[in-house]
């Protein structure tokens, strides 16, 4: 089946995640985060994106950033994955070895106001839902840690946010989303698939000609019986 065609647009705000290969450990040691976390500088740098939220986690990570031209999500990630498959191979020595990451990174597009805030709750609660922290601003690799550690910790990698945050922001990321929050994430996350209200979501997916990710997934054509 073909791939469903990627939303990469200019002032859009996208949810982008990918994962060590057959779900193996990316980051093994302290070391490795804060590697990691020097390439999203350098990457941030080099191209013209955003970064508004992240987590990164011992076999995957998540990203919340904003393209400021057409195109430039998918150069930034391509040069992130690319850099840190290169230096993590040269550090452990093991090259020839596999890959280090399942495959091309997921993404999808969130509107920018509610759907925003679900998905960077989401995003920043992954430590506590995995058990690693007992209060998500405790997880030294993600950025709530980094927002009440002001200043900022170096190198700088939050970009100010496009909408209010509203009051009480750590008591919200570290009480739990719900069923249908979580379920809805994992759906955009899976198909890449718009997030955010039904009205936009539908607007969206027509405007960007990603109408199939909305779709069931299944058979195209009927099984045919037996002769």
């Amino acid at each position: 089946m073909p791939r469903p065609p990627r939303a990469d647009e200019a002032g859009g705000i996208y949810h982008v995640l990918n994962r060590g290969n057959a779900r193996s450990t990316i980051f093994h040691k302290d070391d490795d985060y804060d590697a990691f976390g020097r390439i999203l500088a350098q990457g941030l740098k080099r191209y013209d994106v955003e970064q508004f939220s992240f987590q990164l986690m011992p076999n995957h990570w998540h990203l919340l950033i904003r393209p400021r031209i057409d195109g430039e999500m998918s150069r930034f990630m391509r040069w992130i994955t690319a850099t840190h498959t290169m230096r993590y191979h040269a550090h452990y020595h093991s090259s020839g070895e596999g890959h280090v990451y399942q495959g091309r990174f997921k993404s999808f597009p969130i509107q920018d106001d509610d759907p925003f805030l679900t998905v960077c709750r989401y995003v920043e609660r992954n430590a506590l839902r995995a058990n690693l922290v007992d209060r998500d601003e405790d997880w030294r690799w993600g950025s709530l840690f980094r927002w009440v550690s002001k200043p900022e910790p170096d190198p700088r990698l939050l970009s100010a946010w496009p909408i209010r945050r509203p009051p009480g922001w750590k008591n919200r990321v570290n009480a739990a989303l719900t069923k249908g929050e979580l379920e809805a994430l994992r759906k955009s996350a899976k198909r890449g698939a718009p997030f955010g209200d039904e009205k936009w979501v539908t607007k969206e997916t027509k405007r960007l000609g990603i109408e199939s990710t909305l779709r069931k997934r299944g058979r195209c054509h009927p099984k045919k019986e037996n002769q």
